[in-house]
């Protein structure tokens, strides 16, 4: 048994090889707090957590570290736009986005520290530059000196010679513009902290290099993030700690966008969906297939036929949990291991879609089963399904599950006594020998997205593909 990654420094998919054997040290940059979540930020830590649970069933013990960037310049703009202080517009968002991660199943990570609390390790970290000549300070601001690290850029791929620095309102003093900002000096009115080169605030790079080490030490296995943190957040975060003597991460895994026309989901654009928006039109556990049964590195173009689409799918399975559980009796519980398919595919650079094919295989098998009234065949098929679902963090059966299988049970309970009234007069229809009356109804009942069943003990309906 091998994980094997897409590593993005490398440009292939490499073996895993954790630096300790049997645990794998993961460091995902989160959320910076600035306004509510979206879909497509959530989408990020969906996958991690995929990743997470699989190398947790593959027998690692896992230490995940997921960053909040509560400090930044677009969290003191909404401050001044909206005349609130910057600590209460990052706490709420912060808690927004706890909500979105926990409404969609994901495990809380192992620590999630704050960039505010960390200003100390950051100070440390710039004077270790400093010292090695790696950084320097202007204007009350620190910045890295880009050149002085030979492997810059080797991430991204870039040419130095063409490189377009971001650069923030203040950074003044630089020595070269493709230069970053590590700290920047206090202005008026705006939050700062203490240091040998004045007040002022950090830097987005620096913040996660600091946390980093602080958490993982000088060397850790997996960081990851969305595609669009490669640069020039990424690439300065691996110029910052190796500058300072940390080896970093073994492995860099880079997640897709979800896009609206095209475009990468964002605020900026105007067509974020929030997720505490979402969550009321749609189940959690469907924007979670919704979400990460897609590969990871495959752009999920967002569309309301896409998540009707998962929502039909993701009922096929629920419908048949729910039967084997009816004919079984009661609760079967997850196999102790997942069909070798599943875990080859997992394998593969977390393949969820060649994953997610067993799972409806295994389903389809099952639903055979249960037509040729074998329940011992089903019950194993169930048994497989539930563990297969429980590594993607979607078994319906889960008790952290339970506010969904309940919400959904009062909706069943609705939708079945309409159902049945209508299928009484359907029934009534037949006793009339009103064939056409009696077809009529239910392929009226067919067109909504049921499925009506004649069997010996009565008419049983069930939720069919949209």
């Amino acid at each position: 048994m091998t994980i094997r990654l897409y590593d993005t420094s490398a440009r292939q998919i490499r073996d895993f090889i954790p630096l300790k054997q049997g645990c794998v040290s993961i460091y995902l940059c989160g959320a910076t707090v600035q306004a509510a979540p979206h879909i497509g930020h959530v989408r990020s830590n969906l996958n991690f957590d995929i990743m997470r649970r699989w190398f947790a069933y593959r027998g690692y013990d896992v230490m995940f570290v997921r960053n909040v960037t509560d400090i930044d310049d677009k969290i003191i703009a909404k401050s001044a736009e909206q005349g609130r202080p910057w600590w209460s517009i990052g706490y709420d968002n912060e808690r927004a986005f706890n909500e979105g991660y926990d409404a969609l199943g994901c495990l809380p990570p192992t620590y999630e520290p704050r960039a505010t609390g960390h200003v100390t390790e950051m100070v440390e970290m710039m004077r270790g530059l400093i010292e090695r000549g790696h950084a320097y300070e202007a204007d009350g601001n620190v910045y890295f000196d880009v050149r002085s690290f030979p492997g810059y850029l080797e991430l991204s791929n870039q040419d130095l010679d063409n490189l377009l620095q971001p650069s923030g309102e203040g950074e003044t003093g630089k020595r070269d513009p493709r230069d970053f900002a590590m700290w920047k000096a206090a202005k008026p009115g705006e939050p700062s902290w203490e240091t040998p080169w004045g007040r002022g605030r950090p830097g987005w790079h620096l913040e996660c290099s600091a946390m980093a080490h602080k958490y993982l030490g000088s060397a850790f296995d997996i960081h990851g993030g969305g595609i669009d943190l490669i640069f020039p957040h990424h690439e300065n975060e691996i110029a910052q700690a190796k500058a300072y003597g940390d080896d970093f991460a073994t492995y860099w895994v880079h997640n897709a966008w979800v896009t609206m026309s095209g475009e990468k989901m964002s605020k900026s654009l105007g067509n974020s969906v929030l997720v505490s928006e979402m969550t009321k039109r749609w189940r959690p556990i469907v924007l979670r297939y919704y979400l990460g049964t897609p590969h990871y590195r495959s752009m999920i173009e967002y569309s309301e036929e896409a998540l009707r689409e998962a929502e039909s799918a993701f009922a096929r399975i629920e419908g048949f949990v729910q039967r084997v559980v009816e004919k079984a009796g009661g609760v079967v519980d997850p196999a102790l291991e997942v069909p070798t398919a599943f875990a080859e595919a997992m394998d593969d650079d977390l393949g969820v879609p060649q994953a997610l094919a067993i799972v409806h295989t295994t389903v389809r098998q099952g639903n055979s089963a249960l037509a040729a009234d074998d329940k011992e065949a089903a019950v194993a098929r169930l048994a497989e399904v539930r563990a297969m679902l429980g590594v993607l963090g979607l078994d319906p059966l889960d008790p952290d599950w339970a506010g969904e299988s309940d919400r959904s049970e009062d909706l069943h309970g609705v939708v079945d006594t309409l159902v049945r009234l209508v299928l009484e007069q359907r029934e009534s229809a037949r006793v009339r020998k009103d064939w056409g009356a009696a077809d009529a109804i239910r392929d009226q009942l067919q067109q909504s997205g049921l499925v009506i069943e004649d069997s010996p003990s009565g008419p049983r309906w069930t939720l069919g593909p949209r």
